[in-house]
């Protein structure tokens, strides 16, 4: 090759006899080239088995229930169940309620708008007598409408807990027992440890008699009375007898205890719309 036709063939465009059509699709292939691969969507793990069965674990232990099916209700459920636990931490073999536990839920049930009525279900043998009348209270001094329903038992300082509400159901073959309250420990045998025997003994008293229908003298009645428990002195209370005693409103289960609830809430309903 000479050299002009040397220079002419360096000196010819890069893409000479080449269409721009061809160019086009060269360059977007090399454009494809250069990107760089996407990874795949990385989807989130299915939460462990192992992780579930803790959180239900702690729910109990911590809690004392279950997980519960969600349900949107007005009316929230609380239950007593066990042995009331107050100041001292019982043995973990003892079926317990907490009562810290217990008033955050009535603050919160109380707070909640749309939370319109209480269900407080008793099955205790009773308890810590300050930690009772603390639940107790607490109960009484809802705004919201309260129905108290004693399943199986509602023992000792269960009493004025299941007298709180604005109305309380027994179940035909459930026992009330009234008894005198006793201290566990260390006793100081002077006349001052008496008097506050006595002093706390007419707080429980006085509580249970301004929430029901039975009298203080009745009451100390049932309670005093010999001959009947064969380990302590008081009454053992069944189903229809803690109503005509005046204990109770009404013998019935958790139907009844639902509907008197919902004719307290429709009441309460129409007397905030009068109001206003």
């Amino acid at each position: 090759m000479s050299n002009r036709g040397l220079t002419d063939y360096l000196n010819r465009p890069l893409f000479a006899g080449t269409s721009n059509q061809q160019i086009s699709n060269f360059l977007a292939s090399s454009a494809e080239d250069q990107e760089p691969a996407q990874e795949p969507a990385v989807e989130p793990a299915p939460q462990a088995p192992e992780e579930s069965k803790k959180k239900l674990i702690d729910s109990i232990t911590q809690l004392g229930q279950t997980n519960i099916p969600q349900l949107e209700s007005n009316i929230y459920c609380m239950s007593i169940i066990g042995q009331v636990e107050g100041h001292i931490q019982l043995p973990p073999q003892n079926k317990t309620t907490k009562y810290e536990h217990l008033i955050p839920q009535l603050v919160a049930a109380e707070q909640n708008s749309k939370i319109e009525g209480v269900l407080v279900i008793l099955n205790t043998v009773g308890g810590d007598v300050e930690a009772g009348l603390a639940i107790a209270e607490m109960v009484a001094s809802l705004s919201k409408p309260v129905v108290t329903l004693v399943l199986g038992g509602g023992h000792s300082i269960g009493v004025p807990i299941a007298v709180a509400g604005d109305y309380a159901f027994i179940a035909e073959t459930a026992t009330m027992t009234i008894h005198p309250i006793r201290l566990t420990g260390l006793v100081i045998s002077v006349p001052q440890t008496f008097e506050y025997l006595d002093k706390m003994q007419e707080r429980v008293v006085s509580f249970i008699a301004r929430h029901s229908k039975i009298s203080e003298q009745q009451f100390r009645d049932l309670m005093l009375r010999t001959g009947e428990l064969t380990r302590d002195i008081g009454t053992n209370v069944i189903g229809a007898d803690a109503v005509k005693y005046g204990l109770i409103d009404e013998v019935g289960g958790l139907g009844k205890a639902l509907k008197k609830l919902n004719e307290l809430i429709e009441k309460n309903r129409t007397e905030e719309k009068m109001l206003q």
